[in-house]
């Protein structure tokens, strides 16, 4: 079922997050308004990404990993699973391209079997910028302290468009 509605998210992207403007698109999510352009920004303003994570996100478990930024960019590692086993993976790869944010996201199943083709990614495109709060069209990513960050993923099922919160706390060594 989870598959199913990544799926959706994935070749549903386009339509859902083409506009070009930087205006409400769920509660907690935005999107481009037409003539909007990007913000600027670099890895910098993602920094407070960095860390081990750990927390809950459809109704199962996570973790997820980012790494500081290196060479124009930075990677993340996300596994969720719950007592039954593990849902999916994900390799996230956030980049500076053209003076603004991209985050790249490639799945995989529980055998690490790609969900994608080959050279296709799920791309988000930063939308906008806050101090604590990354924008990209169809997740939005808070941080409201040091150890805890909120997030907002747009998936729809066919009409539908939920927005899914997605929580982490920091796993203190």
């Amino acid at each position: 079922m989870l598959r199913t509605i990544w799926y959706c998210l994935v070749f549903s992207l386009c339509p859902l997050f083409s506009s070009e403007a930087s205006e409400p698109h769920t509660e907690n999510t935005f999107r481009l308004s037409d003539g909007e352009v990007r913000p600027k920004a670099t890895l910098q303003d993602a920094s407070w990404l960095v860390g081990s994570w750990a927390g809950t996100a459809f109704g199962q478990r996570f973790e997820e990993t980012w790494n500081p930024p290196s060479a124009g960019t930075m990677v993340g590692m996300f596994k969720l699973f719950s007592d039954e086993g593990i849902a999916f993976y994900e390799l996230l790869l956030l980049t500076e391209e053209n003076d603004t944010l991209n985050l790249k996201v490639k799945h995989f199943n529980e055998d690490f079997s790609a969900w994608e083709e080959k050279e296709d990614f799920v791309h988000f495109k930063l939308v906008k910028l806050k101090k604590d709060a990354l924008h990209f069209g169809g997740i939005s990513f808070y941080k409201r302290n040091e150890n805890h960050i909120d997030a907002f993923i747009v998936m729809r099922n066919g009409d539908d468009v939920r927005e899914h919160p997605i929580v982490f706390q920091r796993v203190l060594e």
